[in-house]
Formats: structure tokens, C-alpha cells, sequence
């Protein structure tokens, strides 16, 4: 009996070394062989991952802050149509992520993904600086434009459009690549990976903080040309660098299409709607849990029975012979439908939050046109104070990271310290509050213009606007972050790179009903007398606007807050038992 005990011994230390040697998550390394621990992922593989993520928000940002001053002083587009204009772009920028994600799971697979969009992003930036240098394709001969060349706005257009499909690829597949990097079978790996989406997000306002400071200075003081030079040349440079790191990557199959799951899971619940429920969950057909080519396991949830079905098992079909995908699946299969439905009526409780962030990039960058930005003879650019909301994210993620996530883990004995559902709300708490600060500052500036109309704005110091960008900037290092992890976490485990694009989708849909609202809004109040959106800010009311959305989020708080307590997470299977227990799946998905 002792000598069984001791060989017992002997094989699970000879396990265990064996799974500190090798990584065993379905993952290879770039030869297609099972990936040695020592030698691949983890961090030493996700700085050069960071790396051209900080290049791409560099080149992003740089833009983006920039874009509302570039459409109405050399388009000459009016504040709606160019808000409007930004918002579109933005709005798709965002939402091509969902094709980008399903062409890297599916198909391409995540490395190939970024390489490829990268490639296009890169196009994109090279036709922006031909469209300042290239005679044909230049505004104008001159340096003032009464009105530009169609040829160069067609170019400008087409290569902001062209970055926005790079983005389409590069951001959800590079984030859970990112990810990817990181076994979630290794303790300290899957700590690490929780603290990745944290520094990812600093490399992230890295960028962001010299876009909108020193690229947006370059294109004030100088031209946009040699800003667009600067930002070709970093791309191209992280281009390299990425391509550099292959030998250190994990890397995941594609797995086919994500869809053709759920779809069968649909299908065979439909055949069987007839069938009795099964008293027993663990009646349920499931592969075994040693099966790891499979992937995780997920355990059984109580909520929509309906999907259980295609689960059952009939009396015709051998649970242990090959079956119609069409007709049985797995218990694991049933659940990856069940958390995809599950993340729609919280998609939707975000959109709020959204629309209020979309305002930074908008209407918070035009108030600081307007407002006195002379700081001991320097002329700060307007764009460059979204610098603050960067310096907000960034010391809101250093305080969660460093100070609050120890305390929160003695606390409340979850490895991520709250949920991440509670760390959205929290973010989404800060949204109200910068609305409001925003509507308090809009309402002081109108005053003094009221007082002073030709001088009354520049009165004020555009650092009047510091609050609000950096409260929206800490509530980011919550929501956006929170959403990140949440989206790439419950996911299945082959639709991460979807589950990062189903986050920059919130952002996206957003950009388009803050587009719609401010359509509806105008439409209504002009109908009541008056526009809240005139044809500069001092004949608006951007301060009842921002009454409007601090309202609306505040009533969106209540029903996220509803929506996430009843919020089931991903329950995993532990590769070492192959039961589950049904009562502790918020707590296991939480640490998931």
C-alpha cells in the first residue's frame, strides 16, 4: 500500500513538472510543436505585442483628437456635420472589428490577422501623407483654402477609411493574441494574464499621451504632413519589431467558423424540443475531461433550459460512437451558445456609457478651440488636453493595480479582487459624474460669453476642462478595461478574437447613436424654438446635451445594475476533477 501511495507520489510531481516544462492549452509555438514554457509567451512574448499596439494608439489618437479641427478649418464642414463626420468614422473604425475578429478566428488565425491589417494601416497612413505632399492630391496651392480640391478630400477620406479597416484586423486579433500568450491551466500565468489587460491599457495611453501632445503639436505648429511622416514611420518601425518576436509567440489554430457551433446547438434543440427535460444534468452528453484537444470544459447552468436539450442523449444514439453535430452536442457547446446570450443584455447596458465617451472626441476637443489655451506664451493645441484623459486612465489603472487588487483580494478571496461586472459599474459611475462636471463648465463658458460675446470664452482657461477629461479618463481605466477583460474572458474560448470586437463594438454602435442622438436632439429643440446645436458653440447648448446624457446614463446604472446580478459566469471545468458544482460558478467564472 505505502509503495502504490509512493508511486502515486512520483507521478503527479513527474505531472507537474512536466506541466511547468510544456504548455498544454491547445496553444503551439511558431514550428507548430507543443510550446516550452520557459521559452515562449507570457511577457516575454506580449511586450513586442504592446509594443505595436502603442504605435497603432500613437498613430490613432493622433488623428482621431485632431480630426473634428482638420474637418472644419480645411474641409470647412459646419461643428454638426463635422462632429457627425468624426462620429461615422469613428462609429465604423469600432465596428470593423467584428469582421476583423471572425476572419481571425475562423479562418486566418490571430498572428496572420494582425500582420495583415497592419500592412493595411500602414497603406493608409502613407496615402494620408501623399495627400498633403503630392501636388495633385493637396488642398489647395496655397496655405489658406476657401475651398479644397475634391481630389484631396476623396484621398483624405479614402486613407482614414483605410486605417479604420486596418483597425478592423489589428485591434481585436493583436488584444487576444496578446491574451493568448498567457496559460490559464498556470497559476501565476493566469494572475499575469489578469494584470496584462492593466498594463496593456497604460502602453495603450502611452500612445495616446503622445499622439495628443506631440503629434497634434507637430500638426499645429507645423503641418500635418510631417506629423503623418512621424506616425508612417513608427508603424513601419513596430511592423518590424512584431514580426521580430514570432520565435517567442503562442500561438492558436483557427478553429473554423464560430457560428456553425451555435447553430447546431440551435438545431438540435429545435429537433428535440419535444423531449423531457432530464432530472439529472449529468445525464447530459459531454466528452470526457481528459479529451484536451477539445479545450476547456464548461460546467452546466440552470437558465435557458430550452438550449439543454440538444444535450440529451437518445435512445438510438451511443453516447461513446461519433454524432451528427447536427443532431447532439456537447454540454460545452450548450453553454458557449448560453454565454453568448447572456452578453447581449449587458452589450446593450453599455451603450450609455459609450455615447458619453464619444463626447471626449468630439465636443470636448471643439470647447478647447474656443477657450484660452496661452500658458506663459505657449500655445497649447486643442486636441492635446485629451492628454489629461490619458494621465486619468493611467493613474486609475496603477491604483487598481497596485493598491486597490491586493486589498480587494484579502477581502473578498476572488483572484481579480471585485467581479468584472463591478468593476464596469464602477466606470460607468465616473461617466455621470464627467457629464455633469461637463455641464457645470459649458454653463460658466456660456456665461461669460453672455457677459463678453467677443471675448468671453477666451476669459476662461481651457484647463477649465482639465475635470472632466480626467474623470472620463480614471472611469476608462474601469469601464473600458472592465470591458475588455469581460468580453475576451466569457467569450468561448475560440471567439476571443470576437469577444475583443464585441467590446470596440460598444464603442462603435455608440459613436452612431451619439451621431443619432445629436440628429434627434437638434430636430427636436429647433422645433421648440431653438437648436441646442447652432453653427458654433457659443449660439449652442452643449451644457443641456450634457444634462441629457448624465440623465440618461444614470437611469442605464439602475438597469446594468439589475442586469448584472443576474449575471451567470463562465463555470470551467478543473482539468482535475470532472464534475462541477452547479452553486459556484459566479465565484469560479470570476476567477475564470
Amino acid at each position: 500500500m505505502e509503495q502504490t501511495k509512493g508511486n502515486e507520489m512520483r507521478n503527479i510531481n513527474v505531472d507537474h513538472d512536466d506541466d511547468e516544462k510544456w504548455v498544454y492549452d491547445s496553444s503551439v509555438d511558431h514550428k507548430g510543436r507543443l510550446p516550452l514554457r520557459a521559452s515562449t509567451g507570457a511577457w516575454k512574448a506580449s511586450l513586442f505585442i504592446i509594443a505595436i499596439e502603442f504605435s497603432e494608439r500613437l498613430s490613432y489618437f493622433g488623428i482621431a483628437t485632431s480630426l473634428i479641427i482638420y474637418l472644419t478649418k480645411v474641409i470647412h464642414q459646419d461643428l454638426k456635420t463635422a462632429a457627425r463626420s468624426v462620429n461615422y468614422w469613428a462609429g465604423v473604425t469600432t465596428l470593423m472589428p467584428l469582421f476583423g475578429g471572425f476572419i481571425a478566428d475562423a479562418y486566418l488565425g490571430r498572428f496572420f490577422t494582425v500582420l495583415c491589417s497592419t500592412i493595411v494601416y500602414l497603406l493608409g497612413l502613407i496615402l494620408l501623407t501623399m495627400s498633403w505632399f503630392v501636388p495633385s492630391l493637396k488642398a489647395c496651392e496655397g496655405d489658406v483654402c476657401a475651398e479644397p480640391r475634391k481630389a484631396h478630400e476623396v484621398a483624405f477620406f479614402l486613407a482614414i477609411y483605410l486605417i479604420s479597416i486596418g483597425t478592423g484586423g489589428h485591434k481585436p486579433s493583436l488584444e487576444s493574441f496578446g491574451a493568448d500568450q498567457f496559460d490559464d491551466d498556470h497559476p501565476q500565468e493566469r494572475k499575469n494574464k489578469m494584470s496584462f489587460f492593466n498594463w496593456w491599457n497604460s502602453g495603450l495611453c502611452s500612445g495616446l499621451l503622445l499622439g495628443v501632445t506631440v503629434i497634434v503639436y507637430v500638426q499645429d505648429h507645423v503641418n500635418w504632413g510631417i506629423a503623418d511622416i512621424i506616425l508612417t514611420v513608427v508603424m513601419a518601425s513596430s511592423l518590424l519589431i512584431f514580426i521580430i518576436g514570432r520565435p517567442y509567440y503562442r500561438y492558436r489554430m483557427p478553429s473554423g467558423s464560430p457560428l456553425t457551433p451555435m447553430l447546431q446547438v440551435l438545431a438540435a434543440a429545435i429537433s428535440k424540443r419535444k423531449l423531457p427535460h432530464p432530472s439529472n444534468p449529468a445525464d447530459l452528453y459531454e466528452v470526457p475531461n481528459s479529451q484536451k484537444a477539445q479545450g476547456r470544459l464548461l460546467c452546466h447552468t440552470k437558465k435557458l433550459k430550452f438550449l439543454d436539450r440538444a444535450a440529451i442523449v437518445e435512445e438510438k444514439e451511443n453516447s461513446f460512437e461519433k454524432q451528427d453535430p447536427w443532431r447532439l452536442v456537447t454540454v460545452t457547446k450548450v453553454e458557449e451558445m448560453k454565454l453568448v446570450l447572456n452578453m447581449i443584455p449587458i452589450w446593450l447596458a453599455t451603450l450609455p456609457f459609450g455615447i458619453c465617451v464619444a463626447q471626449a472626441a468630439t465636443f470636448f476637443i471643439k470647447q478647447g478651440v474656443v477657450m484660452n489655451r496661452n500658458i506663459g506664451g505657449f500655445l497649447i493645441p486643442p486636441a492635446s488636453i485629451y492628454s489629461l484623459a490619458a494621465i486619468g486612465m493611467i493613474t486609475s489603472v496603477i491604483i487598481y493595480e497596485k493598491i486597490l487588487v491586493p486589498i480587494l483580494r484579502k477581502a473578498t478571496g476572488n483572484e481579480r479582487g471585485i467581479k468584472i461586472l463591478q468593476r464596469i459599474g464602477i466606470g460607468m459611475l465616473f461617466s455621470i459624474a464627467t457629464m455633469i462636471v461637463a455641464a457645470l463648465v459649458e454653463k460658466k463658458r456660456l456665461g461669460a460669453v453672455k457677459k463678453d460675446p467677443v471675448n468671453g470664452s477666451l476669459s476662461m482657461s481651457v484647463f477649465w476642462l482639465a475635470p472632466q477629461f480626467f474623470i472620463i479618463g480614471a472611469g476608462d481605466g474601469f469601464a473600458l478595461v472592465g470591458l475588455q477583460e469581460y468580453f475576451y474572458d466569457q467569450v468561448p474560448d475560440s471567439m476571443r478574437s470576437l469577444g475583443i470586437a464585441f467590446y470596440l463594438s460598444v464603442i462603435g454602435a455608440a459613436n452612431f447613436l451619439s451621431s443619432l442622438l445629436i440628429t434627434l436632439v437638434d430636430h427636436v429643440t429647433e422645433k421648440g424654438g431653438k437648436s441646442w446645436f447652432g453653427k458654433d458653440l457659443n449660439s449652442s447648448r452643449l451644457d443641456n446635451f450634457y444634462w441629457l446624457l448624465a440623465i440618461m446614463t444614470m437611469a442605464n446604472l439602475l438597469l446594468f445594475v439589475f442586469v448584472a446580478k443576474r449575471y451567470s459566469y463562465k463555470n470551467v471545468q478543473s482539468l482535475a476533477v470532472a464534475n462541477c458544482n452547479e452553486d459556484d460558478h459566479d465565484a469560479a467564472g470570476s476567477m475564470a
